[in-house]
C-alpha cells in the first residue's frame, strides 16, 4: 500500500474556543512497538473505503480548556479526538509480538496507551495510570487520516461491526459499560440513567437493558424521549417536569415510585451537569450507588446534597468510573458484532467538525456524530 508523505488533519487552532483548522501533515514513522494506522475501513455496503473517527463531548472540553481535571492546557494545534477505526499499515520495529500484520484491523481510544506495570495498570483500572497519555490531548488523536498507536494498546475490531458503529464503542461505549460494571447491580435490578438520550447516555440505557439485564430509567429533556425508549429504557422522565428548587424531592418521589417504590439500585451520571449530580443521591434505595462518569465543566462543584448523614442513613455509595480497560472494550464490541447495541450516529465531513461542536455546546445533537475524514 502507497503512504503519501502527507495528509490532512484537523487540529485545534485556537484552543479556550470552538475552533478547528485543516492542515497538511507529515506522515509519521512507526517508532519501537509502534504501528502507523490508517483511519479506513469498507463499509458493509462496499461503498468506497473511507475513513471515520468519533466526535465526543470531551474533546469539546479539551478543545475549550474547559475541564478543570486536566493539568494543563491543551496545546494549540493539536490533532484532537480519540475514537478512530482504521488498518495497520506500517509496524515499527517489534510490533508483530503483539499479534498485528499489515491490514489487522484496530481501534484507537480515549487512552492512546499506559505503562501496564504499575498497581492500577495490572489490576484492570487503567484509567488510573500515572504514565497513560490521552488521545487528543497532549498526544494527537484521530481527527487525522493516519495516526500512530502503541501496537500493545489498539483495540481489535471485530468482524461484522462498521467502522461507523465500532468508533463511538471505544470511548462512549466501553466508558458506560466501565460504569455499569461499578455500579454492582445485578440481572432485575433498577438503574437510572442520567442523561439518557446523550451519546453515552443511550448506549448505557442498550447496555443496561439488552446486555446485563437491568431495569431502566432513563431521564433528559424531552427531545429525547423517542431515542431513549428506542434505546430499551422501561420508563422516560422528562427533567423539565420537576422543580429544580426544591432540592430534588419531586423526582426523587417519581422515581421511587417507578422502581418499585424503593428507588432504583444505582444512578449513573452521563451528563456533565452538576444539577444531575445534586439529584442523584436522592433517586437511590438503601445501598444504592451513584456511579459518576459525567465531567461538569469551568469552576468544579461539590455533588449537591452528599451530605454525610443522608449517606450514612441509607448505606449509599459514591464512586467515579473513568473510561475501561482493553477488556471493558472488547466486551463492548463483541455486543455490537452481535446486534445487542448500536449507536445512534450520523456521519459528517472534516470540515463541518467546528460547526459539529457548536451543535453540541448547544445541546443540539442525539447521538453521536462520526466523521468521515476522506470526504
Amino acid at each position: 500500500m502507497d503512504i503519501p508523505a502527507t495528509y490532512r488533519a484537523a487540529v485545534y487552532d485556537a484552543p479556550g474556543t470552538i475552533s478547528t483548522k485543516i492542515v497538511e501533515l507529515p506522515t509519521p514513522e512507526p517508532a519501537e512497538g509502534q504501528v502507523l494506522i490508517k483511519l479506513e475501513f469498507s463499509l458493509l455496503t462496499h461503498d468506497p473505503l473511507r475513513t471515520h473517527s468519533g466526535v465526543c463531548h470531551s474533546d469539546l472540553g479539551v478543545m475549550t480548556r474547559s475541564w478543570a481535571l486536566l493539568p494543563f492546557p491543551t496545546p494549540k494545534d493539536q490533532v484532537g479526538g480519540h475514537e478512530g477505526i482504521g488498518e495497520v499499515v506500517k509496524l515499527g520495529p517489534g510490533a508483530e509480538s503483539a499479534g498485528l500484520s499489515l491490514g489487522s484491523r484496530v481501534g484507537v481510544k480515549w487512552l492512546a496507551s499506559v505503562c501496564g506495570e504499575c498497581a492500577p495498570c495490572k489490576a484492570g483500572r487503567d484509567g488510573c495510570c500515572k504514565k497513560q497519555t490521552i488521545s487528543g490531548y497532549f498526544s494527537p488523536g484521530t481527527f487525522q487520516q493516519y495516526v500512530l498507536g502503541p501496537a500493545r494498546y489498539v483495540t481489535p475490531i471485530p468482524d461484522g461491526v462498521s467502522a461507523v458503529d465500532a468508533a463511538p464503542m471505544l470511548c462512549a461505549g466501553v466508558t458506560v459499560y466501565a460504569a455499569l460494571m461499578r455500579s454492582k447491580t445485578q440481572r432485575g435490578d433498577w438503574v437510572v440513567i442520567s442523561g439518557a438520550g446523550g451519546g453515552l447516555g443511550h448506549l448505557a440505557v442498550q447496555i443496561a437493558s439488552r446486555g446485563l439485564g437491568l431495569r431502566v430509567v432513563g431521564v433528559d429533556h424531552p427531545s429525547k424521549a423517542e431515542l431513549v425508549r428506542a434505546s430499551g429504557a422501561d420508563h422516560f422522565v422528562d427533567m423539565t417536569q420537576f422543580p429544580r428548587d426544591d432540592g430534588g424531592e419531586a423526582l426523587a418521589a417519581h422515581v421511587h415510585a417507578l422502581c418499585d417504590g424503593l428507588g432504583a439500585h444505582a444512578v449513573v451520571v452521563c451528563t456533565a451537569s452538576n444539577v444531575a449530580y445534586a439529584q442523584a443521591l436522592g433517586l437511590l434505595r438503601f445501598d444504592g450507588t451513584l456511579v459518576c462518569v459525567g465531567v461538569p465543566e469551568h469552576t468544579p462543584e461539590p455533588i449537591g446534597g452528599s451530605f454525610p448523614a443522608k449517606i450514612i442513613n441509607a448505606s449509599l455509595n459514591i464512586v467515579g468510573s473513568v473510561v475501561g480497560n482493553n477488556e471493558d472494550a472488547a466486551a463492548v464490541l463483541a455486543l455490537a458484532a452481535k446486534g445487542v447495541i448500536k449507536c445512534r450516529s450520523h456521519v459528517v465531513k472534516l470540515d463541518e467538525l467546528t460547526s459539529t461542536f457548536e451543535q453540541m455546546h448547544e445541546a443540539k445533537l442525539q447521538g453521536r456524530v462520526v466523521l468521515d475524514l476522506w470526504a
